[in-house]
């Protein structure tokens, strides 16, 4: 039902224009953000630990421009993949340019913060090889059809089920790291049950990151890469990349220092982000553990 809904706005907005899709999806982020307390109650959580010395009443205006910005992530999809009108900067894309150039292949660690489907899309036209590593929801609609369209236009896609997916499935990244490409993979949220974690500091509390990532890197070699896009206008973006990270150790005793330094980084690059533009934050789930000063 929310995929009929989706398309037959999109459809509409094409002939009646993007107001059409503005409007309702206005709609629809106040509906969740009125309907649903206890996601709402996460956000608030979020932004009070972002600001502190704030009050309740400044977390919950944040969490209010949250729930209505998210609404340009779809709004933008189709300004890309329909009208092909949208515009971006880059800060550190000579990085990535480098990797392809002398085909070491890449990781792009990429958030729940702005947009990363625009930037892999935008990447792909630039002519880079891309897999994707995408958390894949029980009974998802919306989600199988962006799957869906990133498989269409030639992007190549492993979906990780609940249950942490194959084993196989890291095989086939580490492969295809060695032919040159580039691999992305969420650094932010836990898709898996029992999936292996990696403990970090943000915003002053305890935060579980996936640990495949830097595992990935670890295993092949390749240059890991923090990869941040947000919206800095209708219609245009910012890339921002990080210098290649290598996550090298010499004894299996010190990989665990390796990652734990690596993921610090990722944590420490994304709370800076996070603070510039608060409202492009779209992990809605639970995110912060217990403060780091607590037992």
């Amino acid at each position: 039902m929310k995929t009929l809904f989706y398309r037959m706005l999109i459809f509409l907005s094409r002939g009646m224009g993007l107001w059409l899709f503005r409007f309702f999806s206005w709609w629809i982020a106040t509906g969740f953000f009125l309907f649903s307390p206890n996601r709402v109650a996460v956000s608030l959580r979020f932004y009070r630990a972002l600001c502190p010395d704030r009050g309740k009443l400044s977390a919950l205006k944040k969490a209010w421009r949250q729930y209505h910005s998210f609404t340009s992530v779809f709004l933008d999809r189709i300004l890309l993949v329909e009208e092909g009108r949208l515009t971006h900067t880059s800060e550190g894309l000579e990085f990535l340019n480098e990797a392809m150039e002398k085909k070491t292949g890449g990781i792009l660690l990429m958030s729940h913060f702005g947009n990363w489907e625009v930037a892999a899309r935008l990447l792909h036209r630039k002519g880079m090889k891309l897999l994707l590593y995408l958390g894949k929801k029980h009974k998802e609609q919306i989600e199988s059809a962006q799957k869906k369209s990133l498989k269409d236009q030639g992007i190549q896609v492993i979906a990780v089920d609940e249950e942490g997916g194959s084993p196989l499935d890291i095989v086939e990244g580490i492969k295809f790291l060695k032919e040159g490409g580039l691999v992305s993979l969420t650094g932010d949220r836990l898709w898996g049950r029992g999936q292996r974690t990696v403990a970090v500091s943000f915003l002053g509390r305890e935060v579980l990151l996936p640990e495949a990532p830097y595992l990935l890197a670890l295993l092949s070699g390749a240059p890991l890469f923090i990869f941040l896009a947000f919206r800095i206008g209708e219609g245009r973006y910012a890339f921002s990349l990080s210098p290649p990270i290598y996550v090298k150790a010499a004894s299996r005793r010190a990989r665990e220092p390796a990652i734990r330094e690596a993921a610090q980084t990722y944590a420490r690059l994304l709370e800076a982000a996070v603070r510039r533009h608060p409202q492009e934050w779209y992990h809605f789930e639970p995110f912060l553990g217990k403060r780091r000063n607590e037992g």
